[in-house]
């Protein structure tokens, strides 16, 4: 390596002295050698590869079971806040009644076909969506009770599967409230 300065066509003399870098010479190599040393972190790495390499081949991962967690939540809240399916029922339930009922009908026939019936289907609904959360969450959470001693489940994938828990839970309380129409009194027509 040509460690001097050729001077420009108008450089003074104190700029065409060849300049001495040794320094950075001597620096250079030593962090070459730095770099080829083997440091702590590769033990370390080796480690950790050994232990992944274990999780593949001998226990499992959680993901499954953080998916359905995720998912019996997720279905948790859907039966709370209702659906786009729950909607569709309805709809379809309140014209089937109307299309059954006679030009003559009562108020209350008219009352049923156009509140209660889609109100049922609609609790329907949310009610399988809340049961189906429940059912998967608690599968979840009992999963490891029918594996190997060893598995237990991350902290975070317990903390979903509970809330799956409560909120379907939540919502088969609500379905029965609905459905059995103890929530909210049926409406009725006077005389």
């Amino acid at each position: 390596m040509d460690t001097t300065k050729t001077p420009a066509a108008n450089a003074t003399e104190a700029d065409a002295a060849p300049v001495d870098l040794e320094k950075t010479e001597v620096t250079q190599p030593a962090e070459a050698e730095a770099d080829s040393v083997p440091t702590d972190a590769a033990p370390e790495d080796e480690d950790f590869a050994d232990e992944a390499d274990e999780d593949e081949a001998g226990q499992p991962g959680h993901v499954g079971s953080a998916a359905f967690a995720v998912i019996a939540a997720g279905l948790g809240v859907v039966a709370l806040s209702g659906s786009w399916v729950a909607g569709i029922v309805s709809e379809r339930a309140s014209i089937a009644a109307r299309l059954e009922l006679s030009q003559a009908a009562d108020a209350n026939a008219q009352i049923a076909a156009q509140f209660v019936d889609p109100w049922h289907t609609t609790a329907m609904v949310n009610g399988v969506f809340s049961a189906l959360a429940l059912i998967i969450a608690t599968f979840v959470l009992a999963l490891p009770a029918f594996s190997t001693p060893e598995r237990i489940l991350p902290t975070w994938v317990r903390s979903v599967s509970w809330a799956g828990v409560g909120l379907g839970a939540l919502g088969v309380l609500l379905f029965v409230l609905m459905y059995f129409d103890l929530l909210l009194a049926i409406p009725k027509a006077a005389g």
